[in-house]
């Protein structure tokens, strides 16, 4: 693992793993390492923490008498705490660090250790099938051994493909018993050969990022034979054995079997910007979601006021009839108007409602289960407000920090970068597979010396294990064998379609980031332009609101002096009621013109005081 690999691993679990002063205790979302040696340590599951269902302190010190009052830093806190696309953003980082040691280990590719004959099999030259079999004779029952895969499937796999870069220890040992029927008694002087084997087999691989695999065998071989010819009975043979085998044209080089480890740490450097864009996400969700509560507030106080003053025209119009000083029929358009508010008050009661469970959902990470909580109405301390004037930077400060703040942006590129480097596999595709590969064993053979027909054995091969094996280590009797395997296909029209179809995704990928780029003065100028319009929208709505209030009070005092009819009375509550609609719709426009800007800044996090190690650790420090 490298230094900012390590360094970058261990910020994220100091931030994940640490909550700031006065917030509750989070355990750890990390895998939990098993407690055990070090050797037996990697074949044991890693064990994970459940997950973090439970809501922060904060939501329930906030619920008082059945209703839940709430800041926006108090709704901004409660997403970053209690935000379940936020916990569930936050073990993208750990699985992208375990995707690079994924990654480092290379791919599951068979060996050379799984190529190896295991089982119930005899060193050539030893005892009679050993003998058999080293003279080009196929003896009776054949040496019974078993083969698990072949060199073939070895070698059809090399090329673009990483090889396992993990050492791989294999050791097998084989006990046998064997009898077999001689026809042809000459050599064993025996009907029935029996053998008593017993064989263990230790191989090493290391795979090679250049693009090969390189493998050290050791093997013993016993056996006791009851035929009366064998010189040496029992006897042992041991063999040492060196493989190397390597990719020269297709899968060669460390670019190409590394770009699965390069991709990967450059998703894990860039994993911050992927936890960032969804806290943007989320944070803009409780942006919009807190000022809709809090125009739904606004609007049901209009309703409210505007069924209040209906009402009460209502009880003034049939008083001036039951006094004679007004119609009968007069009382209809009142009766209508006080009906038509009221309905208007339901249906702004139930907005506010449904805006209401949204903003729950954002802020618990148990939804509206818990019954006091979905109980809680909603009580909102901020106001909807718009400042005096818009300070804005110019265009190109504006455009230039969303170049450097952008998080999608910068993924975008990162994106493009693991592209070119996924590219490099298809250009290695495109080769033929030349493979060389080359050996060397030495043999060592040793056993009880008899006397058969008057012939001794040579005192050199007298003796045990130790005999064996020094005459292995000395090479006494060496191997060796190297060759080149070499596959090309004709048209090789698979590989070059896939090179070029890469190359095209590859330009497209350009063009698009480009066009992103692009995209980012558009959306800064469209921003700008909607908060100038957002603005002047409310201005002449306030005013218009103003005015409506200053008719409806002057016609209200004409028709108490019997200047005026009911009919104008309501057409001018109405209009306010229009008017204090519109000056709460221009305010939501505005905000969210405000947010649109921000986003397309990249300033979204820093406009709402937001830390990003606040959204890591799921414990914020705002009081």
């Amino acid at each position: 693992m490298s230094i900012a690999r390590q360094s970058l691993v261990s910020a994220l679990s100091v931030l994940l793993c640490t909550p700031p002063v006065g917030a509750q205790q989070a355990a750890s979302i990390e895998p939990i390492k098993p407690n055990a040696n070090v050797l037996v340590r990697p074949y044991l599951a890693q064990e994970l923490p459940p997950a973090r269902l439970a809501n922060s302190t904060r939501l329930g010190s906030l619920i008082k008498a059945g209703q839940l009052y709430l800041s926006l830093d108090d709704a901004i806190a409660l997403a970053l705490e209690n935000n379940i696309d936020l916990e569930i953003a936050r073990y993208s980082p750990i699985s992208a660090a375990l995707r690079v040691t994924r990654a480092e280990a290379g791919g599951a590719l068979p060996g050379v250790p799984s190529s190896a004959s295991q089982a119930g099999s005899v060193a050539s030259g030893q005892g009679v099938l050993g003998s058999q079999s080293a003279a080009g004779v196929s003896g009776g029952g054949g040496n019974g051994s078993i083969s698990r895969g072949g060199g073939n499937a070895t070698i059809s796999q090399l090329g673009p493909v990483t090889q396992n870069l993990d050492p791989i220890v294999q050791y097998t040992a084989t006990f046998g018993h064997r009898t077999v029927p001689q026809a042809n008694d000459v050599q064993s002087r025996t009907t029935a050969l029996t053998q008593d084997t017993r064989n263990s087999t230790l191989n090493i691989q290391q795979g090679l990022l250049t693009g090969g695999t390189v493998s050290f065998g050791f093997r013993t071989n016993y056996l006791n034979e009851n035929s009366p010819t064998n010189i040496l009975n029992p006897s042992t043979a041991t063999s040492f054995s060196l493989n190397l085998q390597h990719n020269l044209l297709q899968g060669f080089g460390k670019a190409v079997n590394a770009r699965t480890i390069t991709v990967s740490r450059i998703n894990l450097q860039t994993s911050p910007l992927t936890f960032k864009t969804q806290v943007i996400a989320v944070v803009n969700s409780v942006l919009s979601a807190y000022y809709s509560v809090v125009a739904a507030n606004d609007d049901v106080r209009a309703k409210q006021a505007a069924l209040d003053t209906a009402e009460s025209f209502l009880k003034d119009s049939t008083r001036r009839v039951e006094i004679g000083s007004l119609a009968g029929a007069d009382v209809i358009p009142a009766e209508s108007e006080a009906a038509a508010a009221r309905r208007d008050l339901i249906v702004s009661q139930t907005t506010l409602s449904q805006n209401e469970i949204r903003l729950k959902s954002l802020i618990s990470r148990d939804g509206l289960t818990n019954p006091a909580f979905a109980a809680a109405k909603v009580i909102p301390t901020d106001r909807l407000t718009i400042p005096e004037r818009d300070e804005l930077p110019s265009q190109q400060a504006l455009v230039a920090q969303a170049l450097a703040n952008r998080a999608d942006l910068a993924l975008r590129k990162s994106s493009l970068e693991t592209a070119k480097i996924n590219s490099l596999g298809t250009d290695s595709a495109l080769l033929p597979r030349l493979i060389a590969f080359a050996a060397t064993s030495q043999q060592g053979l040793a056993g009880t010396g008899r006397n058969v027909a008057g012939s001794a054995p040579d005192p050199y091969f007298v003796g045990g294990l130790g005999t064996a094996l020094g005459q292995s280590i000395r090479r006494n009797f060496p191997s060796e064998n190297a060759g080149a395997f070499f596959q090309a296909t004709l048209r090789n029209r698979a590989a070059v379609a896939d090179q070029s179809i890469d190359d095209l995704q590859l330009r497209q990928s350009e063009l698009g980031v480009q066009k992103d780029l692009n995209q980012v003065q558009v959306d800064i100028m469209n921003a700008v332009v909607a908060i100038e319009q957002a603005r002047a929208r409310y201005e002449a709505s306030a005013k218009n609101r103003e005015l409506a209030a200053l008719l409806l009070e002057a016609e209200q005092k004409k028709f108490a002096l019997g200047a005026s009819t009911p009919f104008n009375v309501l057409q001018q509550q109405r209009g306010l009621t229009l008017a204090q609609a519109a000056e709460t719709s221009a305010l939501v426009t505005y905000r969210n013109a405000r947010i649109t800007l921000d986003n397309a800044v990249g300033s979204t996090l820093e406009s709402n005081r937001v830390a990003i190690q606040e959204a890591v650790s799921g414990r914020s420090t705002r009081p």
